[in-house]
C-alpha cells in the first residue's frame, strides 16, 4: 500500500522523559511500587499466567477468550516501567511468561490460549464475539513496549510471526476471509508494530480491518451461517454494538461499547496519519464532537449503560447507574492523543488531562492496589448496579476490588499510568508542543540538536509553572504552551519579560532563539468553578459540580455526614481551596458554605403534603476532595453533582 505522508506531530518517547517528582511522579512510582506488584500477583494466583503452558484438561477451570489480553497489558505495563526504572526480578518473570508464550506458539503462527488448549477445533469460527484478533492486538503492544525497554526481540519475532499468519488468513485477496474482529485493538497495535518495524504487512492489515468493517454482505452475518446460528439472534441486537453497523467513513455518532469505540478510533486517527486518507479524519472528527459535545461525563468517563458497556443516546448521563468504565477513559486518553498528533487542538489535550486526573485515577486506590471497574458519579448504600464486576455484595456499599473475572481494567490503567510521561509532550515541525504540567525532565529534539525541558510545578494543586531549558548551543524553534480551556486567563514570561501572546487552537506559540538556562513561567489562576450541565441532562437540572483546574471534585459521607442529596450550595456561598497535607497523601479540598435541607420532623408514611410541614435549613460547612480518591476511607455516600439553590 502506497502511503501519504501528513503533518504529523510525534509524542515524545518514554526513554527522554523523567518524570521525577510531583502529582505523576507520586503515581508513577505507586504504580510501580503497589499496582504492578498487585497484578502479577494476581495473574499468577488466577492462573492467567501458568495458563501458557497450555496443560489445560477436562474437570480443571477453564481459561477464559480473553485471558491472552491480560497478559499482553501486564506485559506492556511492565516494558515501560523497566523503560524509566530498571528491575531486574520483574524482568526476569517477564521472561519466564515471554518464553511460555514462545513455546505455545503453534506451527503455523497461531497463538490464542484457548482456541489451542481448549477447543482448537473453533480456531477463527467467531471474530465477533470470540477477541482472537483483540488478544493478539495486546500482546503486540507488549511487544513492542518490552523490546523498546530490554532491547529483547523474543517476543516481537513471535508476534511477527502470528501476524504473518494472520495476514495469510484475512484480507481482500481469493481465498481469503473477508474478516476483522468484534472487539477493535488489533488495528491500532498493527499500526504501531508497522512505525516500530517498517512492517508495511502490518499497515496493509490495519487499514484493510478498518476498511471492510460494516460492509455488505455483513461478515459477522456470513460466520455466524457457517457456524448454523441465525444472525437475527445476535445476543447484543445490533453491530452497534461493535461499531460495525455501517462503513467507518459513515460512522457519525458515538455508538455501542465506549471501549471497542475508542480503540476503533484510535486507530483511524493513526491510519490517517499514515495514509492522509481525509474521510478517515472527517469521521473520526464528527465522532470525536458528538462523544464530547453530547455524551461525556464531566469526568471524561464515557459510556453510561450496564447494559452495554456503553453508549445510550445524547444527553443520557445517569450519576448513581453511571458506568463509565476505567478501561473506556483509558481508550480515551490513547484516542484524544493520536487526534491532536494530526490535527493539534487543544480540545483533544483538554479531554485527555480530564480522564487522567478524574476518571482514570478513580479506577485505582490511593494504596494502588484495588480496582474500580466502573465508576459511578453518585453512590448511596445498598446500591451497587455492577456486582458482577466488583465482587461485592450489593447490600453492602460500593468499594474497589482487588481483581475481577473480567479483568481488563487493572493491567491497563497500569501501562498507562506507567507511560503516562509520554503524554508530555509533541514535537514536529519545529515545534515542541507541551501537553502536560508536572514536575519532569525532557529530552526533545527538533532539527539535529536535542535540548533539555525541565518543569518545576506543583500543578495541579496550583496552576504555577517554571519551564527551564537547557540547550548546548543557541538555537531557534517554538515551544508551544497548552493553554487549558478550564483557564479563565493567564500569565506567560521569558526570563522575566511578560508576553501577551494570543493562544491559537488553545496554544501559546513562542517562537525565539533559545538559549542555555532560558526561563519560562505559566500561571494558571485556579478559582473553584461551579460547572453546570447542558439543561438537557436531565440528571444533573439544579444541580452544580465543582471543579478548580483540572480536577473534579466530589462529597462523601466520611466528611460532610449522611444524606448528601439534601445539601444545597447557596448560588452566592463562598468557596474556597485549602491544600491538606494529612489528607490522602495531600490534596486540594474545596470548603464551603451549604444548607442541609430537610422537614424538622417526619414521623411516618413514604409522602405527605407540603402544607404544613416546618423545614430545618441546617447551616453547615461541607468539604469536598479530588473525585479520582473517593471511596479510600470509610464507605459511605458519594455525589459529584450537589444542588444549588
Amino acid at each position: 500500500m502506497e502511503t501519504k505522508t501528513v503533518q504529523f506531530f510525534s509524542p515524545v518517547s518514554l526513554k527522554h522523559i523523567d518524570v521525577n517528582g510531583g502529582f505523576w511522579g507520586d503515581r508513577i512510582a505507586l504504580n510501580r511500587n503497589r499496582t504492578i506488584p498487585a497484578i502479577t500477583h494476581q495473574m499468577q494466583a488466577t492462573g492467567r499466567l501458568d495458563a501458557w503452558h497450555l496443560d489445560w484438561e477436562i474437570g480443571k477451570p477453564k481459561p477464559h477468550i480473553f485471558w491472552d489480553s491480560d497478559t499482553g497489558k501486564w506485559l506492556e505495563a511492565i516494558g515501560y516501567s523497566l523503560t524509566t526504572h530498571p528491575d531486574p526480578e520483574l524482568e526476569r518473570e517477564a521472561d519466564r511468561v515471554i518464553d511460555l508464550i514462545a513455546a505455545a506458539q503453534q506451527p503455523d503462527g497461531y497463538l490464542n490460549i484457548f482456541f489451542t488448549a481448549v477447543e482448537p477445533e473453533n480456531r477463527w469460527r467467531n471474530l465477533r464475539d470470540w477477541h482472537e484478533l483483540y488478544d493478539a492486538g495486546h500482546l503486540i503492544e507488549g511487544a513492542l513496549a518490552y523490546y523498546g525497554a530490554t532491547g529483547k526481540r523474543k517476543l516481537l519475532d513471535v508476534m511477527e510471526r502470528y501476524v504473518e499468519h494472520i495476514d495469510q488468513r484475512f484480507g481482500p485477496r481469493e481465498g481469503q476471509r473477508h474478516g476483522y474482529c468484534g472487539h477493535p485493538e488489533v488495528e491500532m497495535a498493527l499500526v504501531r508494530l508497522y512505525r516500530a518495524t517498517g512492517s508495511v504487512t502490518a499497515l496493509n492489515l490495519a487499514k484493510y480491518f478498518v476498511d471492510e468493517r460494516g460492509r455488505q454482505p455483513h461478515y459477522f452475518d456470513l460466520e455466524a451461517r457457517e457456524r448454523g446460528d441465525d444472525p437475527a439472534k445476535f445476543w447484543a441486537t445490533t453491530y452497534r454494538y461493535c461499531q460495525a453497523h455501517v462503513p467507518v467513513r459513515e460512522q457519525k455518532a458515538a455508538t455501542g461499547h465506549s471501549v471497542r469505540a475508542s480503540y476503533l478510533y484510535s486507530a483511524v486517527a493513526d491510519l490517517f496519519a499514515e495514509t492522509g486518507d481525509q474521510s478517515l479524519l472527517d469521521a473520526s472528527r464528527a465522532i470525536w464532537d458528538d462523544l464530547t459535545a453530547h455524551q461525556m461525563y464531566i469526568t471524561s468517563g464515557i459510556g453510561p449503560a450496564h447494559a452495554n458497556e456503553g453508549f445510550t443516546f445524547a444527553y443520557d448521563l445517569p450519576n448513581e447507574t453511571a458506568y463509565a468504565e476505567t478501561c473506556a477513559s483509558i481508550a480515551l486518553v490513547f484516542w484524544a492523543q493520536r487526534m491532536f498528533n494530526v490535527d493539534p487542538d487543544s480540545k483533544y489535550i483538554d479531554v485527555m488531562e480530564r480522564a487522567l486526573y478524574n476518571n482514570v485515577l478513580a479506577g485505582v486506590s490511593f494504596e494502588g492496589d484495588r480496582f474500580f471497574y466502573a465508576n459511578p458519579l453518585a453512590s448511596f448504600p445498598s446500591v451497587n448496579p455492577f456486582e458482577r464486576f466488583s465482587g461485592i455484595n450489593t447490600a453492602q456499599h460500593y468499594r474497589r476490588s482487588e481483581w475481577f473475572d473480567c479483568a481488563c481494567c487493572p493491567p491497563n490503567l497500569a501501562r498507562l499510568i506507567a507511560s503516562v510521561g509520554s503524554y508530555f509532550y509533541s514535537v514536529g515541525n519545529q515545534t515542541a508542543f507541551v501537553h502536560l504540567y508536572g514536575t519532569s525532565r525532557a529530552t526533545l529534539k527538533l532539527g539535529a540538536k536535542p535540548f533539555e525541558v525541565e518543569q518545576v510545578t506543583n500543578y495541579p494543586w496550583d496552576g504555577d509553572v517554571k519551564l527551564q531549558l537547557k540547550l548546548e548551543q543557541p538555537g531557534e524553534f517554538t515551544l508551544a504552551l497548552r493553554i487549558p480551556g478550564w483557564a479563565r486567563s493567564f500569565g506567560l514570561t521569558v526570563n522575566g519579560v511578560e508576553h501577551t501572546l494570543a493562544p491559537v487552537r488553545g496554544y501559546v506559540h513562542v517562537r525565539r532563539e533559545w538559549h542555555d538556562g532560558d526561563t519560562l513561567m505559566l500561571t494558571l489562576p485556579m478559582p473553584v468553578e461551579r460547572m453546570v450541565a447542558n439543561p438537557a441532562v436531565r440528571q444533573d437540572a439544579g444541580c452544580v459540580a465543582l471543579q478548580r483546574g483540572p480536577v473534579v471534585y466530589c462529597l462523601e459521607e466520611a466528611d460532610n455526614g449522611p444524606e448528601l442529596a439534601n445539601v444545597v450550595i447557596p448560588r452566592h456561598a463562598s468557596l474556597h481551596a485549602d491544600y491538606d497535607e494529612s489528607l490522602l497523601g495531600g490534596v486540594s479540598v474545596i470548603r464551603g458554605e451549604a444548607v442541609r435541607v430537610q422537614p424538622a420532623a417526619w414521623t411516618d408514611g413514604l409522602y405527605k403534603p407540603q402544607y404544613g410541614l416546618e423545614y430545618d435549613d441546617m447551616p453547615i460547612t461541607f468539604q469536598a476532595i479530588p473525585y479520582s480518591l473517593w471511596a479510600n476511607r470509610q464507605p459511605g455516600e458519594m455525589r459529584v453533582w450537589v444542588r444549588e439553590s
